[in-house]
């Protein structure tokens, strides 16, 4: 494969101005750029080191298999500040056996997101 130059992860959801909203006003993404015009323009978000477009519709929500995982700085801080926004938290901050701190939400289509912190003292950030 050639090298890769940016990514971007496609959810095609249920209701596109219900799935902008959360993305956008109750998770706080930053908007990279929107296409299109009216409602059913398509918009991408920052994610990290990649992005998450919102465009188009499916009569059905995506596979029970899609999930999406969010590095953080503070998980605790985020979780504060989206229950704040009345964001749903199916599981709140706990430390895994494999050292991660993990919080559970799903988007309006049930699309699982893990919101991670990888503490200062975890394996993934140090390469012996």
């Amino acid at each position: 494969m050639a090298h890769v130059l940016s990514s971007r992860v496609l959810l095609r959801p249920t209701d596109l101005e219900r799935s902008r909203a959360f993305y956008r006003d109750d998770l706080g993404l930053e908007i990279y750029r929107e296409f299109g015009t009216g409602p059913e323009r398509g918009t991408v978000f920052f994610l990290g080191g990649g992005f998450l477009e919102v465009s188009g519709h499916s009569d059905a929500p995506a596979s029970p298999g899609v999930r999406l995982w969010l590095q953080v700085a503070d998980v605790r801080a985020v979780h504060r500040e989206l229950a704040g926004r009345g964001v749903a938290v199916e599981r709140e901050p706990v430390r895994e056996p494999w050292g991660l701190l993990e919080m559970w939400i799903s988007d309006p289509d049930g699309v699982r997101i893990c919101v991670v912190e990888v503490p200062a003292d975890h394996p993934l950030r140090h390469r012996p």
